[in-house]
C-alpha cells in the first residue's frame, strides 16, 4: 500500500497563490495545530475572563488571510505564520482596545515579554503598550520591529525569523538582543523624582 505524499507547504502555498482553493484547505489542516498552539500562547498572557479563546482567534486570523481580494505572495511556512501570527496581533489589539474603551483604564491587559536570549525574567506589560512601542521601534528601525514581532507574537525561531527577512540568522540574534532591549527600555515605567 502506498503512503499519502505529504506535500510541503511552500509548494501548497504556490498552489493557492495560482488559483487552487483546494490547497487552502490543505495548508489550515496542516498548520491549524500550529496555529492554535501560537493562539493559546497569546491567550495564555492575556487578562483573566478574555472572551477570545484560541478557536476563535485562529479562525478570525483565518478569515482576514484567506478575505483578501488577492493572496499574499507566501514564500514559506514560516512567513505564513508570521502573517498569521500579525493578524492575531491586531485582532487583539483590536480586542484589548475595544475593552479598554469601555472600560476607561480597568482590567488592564497583561502579556509576558519573554525573550530568552535578551530578558533574563520575564516581565509583564500592556498589549496596548507593547503593539506602540513596537511601532515606535518600526519607526527608528523597522528591520528590529519585524524581527521582534516575529519572535514575539509569531514564536518563530531565530533561523525561521532570517528566512522571512531574508537575512543571517546572526543578523537575527543582534536584531532581537537590540530590539528586546529598545522595548524594555521603552516599556519600563520611570517612578517620578
Amino acid at each position: 500500500m502506498d503512503e499519502p505524499r505529504v506535500v510541503p507547504v511552500t509548494i501548497l502555498l504556490r498552489n493557492w497563490r495560482g488559483g487552487d482553493a483546494a490547497a487552502l484547505s490543505q495548508i489550515a489542516e496542516i498548520l491549524d495545530r500550529e496555529l492554535h498552539r501560537l493562539a493559546a500562547s497569546y491567550l495564555r498572557r492575556e487578562r483573566p475572563g478574555h472572551t477570545l479563546q484560541p478557536t476563535a482567534l485562529v479562525n478570525e486570523a483565518y478569515l482576514r488571510l484567506v478575505g483578501q481580494d488577492a493572496p499574499p505572495d507566501f514564500e514559506s511556512r514560516s512567513h505564513f505564520v508570521a502573517i498569521a501570527a500579525n493578524h492575531m496581533r491586531q485582532i487583539l489589539v483590536d480586542h484589548a482596545r475595544r475593552h479598554h474603551a469601555a472600560k476607561r483604564g480597568a482590567g488592564v491587559t497583561l502579556m509576558a515579554l519573554d525573550d530568552a536570549h535578551a530578558v533574563s525574567a520575564p516581565q509583564s506589560i500592556d498589549l496596548l503598550a507593547l503593539d506602540e512601542a513596537l511601532s515606535k521601534l518600526a519607526e527608528v528601525d523597522a528591520r528590529k520591529a519585524r524581527a521582534m514581532e516575529l519572535k514575539f507574537f509569531g514564536g518563530l525561531q531565530m533561523a525561521e525569523i532570517a528566512v522571512v527577512l531574508n537575512i543571517s540568522i546572526k543578523t537575527v540574534e543582534k536584531d532581537v538582543r537590540l530590539g528586546a532591549a529598545w522595548l524594555r527600555s521603552v516599556l519600563t515605567v520611570t517612578p517620578p523624582a
